[in-house]
């Protein structure tokens, strides 16, 4: 084996990609000396997404002092690429490990997400990577297009800035000095969920009860997204509050595709395309990937059929390294459209998870060590 590309998601609350990467490191040299490793760290939006694409990309980490959820000044960093690319994590500015036991999606901005970007486009970005995920807000992205220019108005012409709680007061929305900045930028926002603006399977709903709202919350914070939503189309004729993602982030996907023509994109898709995966699978003997648990969503857009789907087109095998595999993808290796040729579990014991995820590390360790065994025993017969 000459060349093998080691791409993984996280197992989630175990194994971060990075430490995936660190075990390929740390022992493929075991059994095949002279091969090449690339390492490609995955990240799915929220947070540790600009770690991820510096360790993966390089480029320059980009330190500004910004307003945090309750307009505190923080400092927050980007990632500039050479390439006239940046990339922006809302969770650097609008977490929720930055509000700590202060949860209320009702009060909290993205306002500092949208001064990192306005940051990157002043300083010749034209192209923004959006990471969603890890949020405490639910504003819909209002505070976010505020901080790029956008002004909103009240019933009486008062300019405001809304939150989570205040969007219906929305009575006008002027864009003009937010598209002047933004002209000839194009946002990409990552976005793993399938949720949409608002409703039973919406943005508050679903997500802001681990944000903070109770039961009665939760519904008033439908309402008011449902009010945006009739802002958006009013003003600009749009409708995309059932547009998949578009709930993601308390409806952050749905403000950037209305009031930017953000373009919403499965993480996975945008990570391979910034790598140029393609190029790097030539003269690829292997892929590993993997992710916590293997199921029907895998193979739905997901990490591990973003891969393979792209390196079965080029010819190269890819391993699946997971944590669990549900019985409904057990014949996925059967199927060569999804690019996979042989799925591990790291599970070596029957054990409940409690226990498992404690050596997650080296039962990791222990099976990419037995796979590497196989690979070169193949070789030698």
């Amino acid at each position: 084996m000459k060349k093998c590309i080691v791409i993984s998601d996280s197992f989630k609350g175990t194994l971060s990609s990075q430490d995936i990467c660190k075990i390929a490191e740390e022992n493929l040299k075991d059994f095949f000396p002279d091969c090449t490793l690339v390492k490609v760290p995955v990240a799915d939006g929220g947070e540790g997404t600009v770690a991820c694409f510096y360790e993966a990309c390089g480029g320059e980490l980009v330190r500004v002092n910004v307003q945090g959820p309750y307009g505190e000044p923080i400092e927050a960093a980007y990632l500039r690429l050479g390439s006239g690319e940046a990339v922006v994590e809302m969770a650097a500015a609008a977490g929720l490990p930055q509000v700590g036991d202060r949860k209320n999606p009702g009060k909290t901005s993205t306002y500092g997400v949208g001064q990192l970007i306005r940051h990157a486009v002043e300083h010749g970005a034209q192209q923004i990577l959006l990471g969603l995920g890890g949020s405490c807000t639910n504003d819909g992205g209002c505070d976010c297009a505020a901080a790029l220019g956008a002004r909103f108005y009240d019933d009486d012409g008062n300019a405001f800035i809304p939150v989570g709680e205040t969007l219906s007061r929305i009575a006008g929305i002027d864009l003009q000095e937010a598209e002047m900045l933004l002209q000839g930028v194009h946002i990409t926002v990552m976005c793993d969920i399938e949720n949409p603006m608002h409703g039973i399977n919406g943005a508050a709903y679903v997500f802001a009860p681990q944000k903070g709202a109770d039961p009665e919350m939760v519904e008033f914070l439908d309402q008011q997204l449902q009010s945006l939503d009739q802002s958006i189309r009013s003003h600009f004729g749009k409708d995309v509050s059932a547009v998949p993602g578009a709930g993601a982030a308390g409806g952050f996907g749905a403000g950037m595709m209305a009031f930017f023509g953000a373009e919403l994109k499965p993480g996975i898709e945008t990570v391979l395309d910034l790598v140029h995966f393609e190029e790097l699978l030539q003269g690829c003997d292997v892929v590993f990937t993997g992710e916590g648990r293997l199921d029907s969503q895998s193979i739905q857009g997901k990490t591990i059929s973003g891969i393979g789907k792209r390196a079965h087109r080029c010819g190269v095998p890819v391993i699946a390294v997971v944590g669990g595999v549900a019985e409904d993808v057990e014949h996925i290796c059967d199927h060569p459209e999804y690019g996979v040729a042989a799925v591990f579990s790291i599970n070596r014991q029957a054990v409940d998870f409690s226990v498992a995820q404690h050596k997650s590390y080296e039962n990791y360790t222990y099976t990419f060590r037995n796979i590497l065994r196989l690979i070169r025993m193949s070789k030698e017969m």
